[in-house]
């Protein structure tokens, strides 16, 4: 079973977590999840959790006692993998999820304000990012990492074969799929995928696949290893 903690000022934000795969995943005991407010350790009775920085600058940051007096009260944060939330940490990546969906406990650190007091880092073993943009907390990012990396734990989704094919599992884009009506509007499926010849539809997914990452996303294109047939096909497409 997997554990996750969560850091944050604001626990009832996490309350979406609770339903669909996530709230699947803890009826079913593959998941304990619970979230903690650091305000429980705020250094005066006024709720502080925050300070001016030293040298000067706009905004507040959080301060590093209540960060880790709240950390060092989690059972076995000291064997737990602590991810700290941060505009400034590595890029999110789906293989970063299933590196963490192998750990028996997470702890994801929420960050708000103009940012932490940098000592917090010598209590994390990853410091991580989901783009390159802003937001108001941490909260979201954290949503969005649990939920990549719950679902790629064993017996959480049912078809196991859904996760081979999905987007970015191989640094491709996932290839279009269709389902009934075969014609909508004048729009057909594509006759191939109706031959019934798996081997000519593994083939046009494959292909399919390469020019959708290569229209989307081609700096995904410069990570695969190409066949020479696969680099004859995208020169000509």
């Amino acid at each position: 079973m997997m554990k996750i903690d969560v850091m944050t000022l604001f626990p009832e934000m996490f309350a979406p977590l609770n339903s669909s795969i996530m709230g699947k995943a803890q009826t079913d005991q593959i998941l304990t999840f619970e979230t903690h407010n650091f305000r429980d350790y705020a250094v005066n009775k006024h709720g502080h959790v925050d300070d001016t920085p030293y040298g000067g600058g706009a905004g507040m940051l959080l301060r590093i006692e209540p960060l880790v007096n709240q950390l060092e009260a989690i059972p076995g944060h000291d064997q737990a993998r602590v991810i700290l939330v941060d505009p400034s940490g590595q890029p999110f990546t789906q293989k970063k999820a299933h590196e963490w969906s192998q750990e028996e406990h997470l702890i994801f650190i929420c960050g708000h304000y103009e940012g932490y007091d940098a000592r917090i880092e010598n209590y994390v073993t990853d410091q991580v990012s989901i783009g390159d943009y802003v937001l108001t907390n941490g909260e979201l990012p954290a949503m969005v990492m649990i939920d990549a990396t719950v679902r790629l734990l064993p017996q959480v989704l049912g078809n196991s074969e859904s996760i081979v094919d999905e987007s970015h599992q191989h640094n491709l884009l996932e290839y279009p799929q269709y389902t009934r009506p075969q014609n909508f509007r004048g729009d057909e499926v594509p006759e191939i995928l109706l031959s019934g010849n798996h081997g000519k539809i593994e083939a046009w997914r494959k292909q399919e696949a390469l020019k959708r990452t290569l229209l989307r996303r081609p700096d995904l294109i410069e990570k695969l290893q190409l066949s020479p047939s696969e680099i004859h096909y995208l020169t000509d497409n």
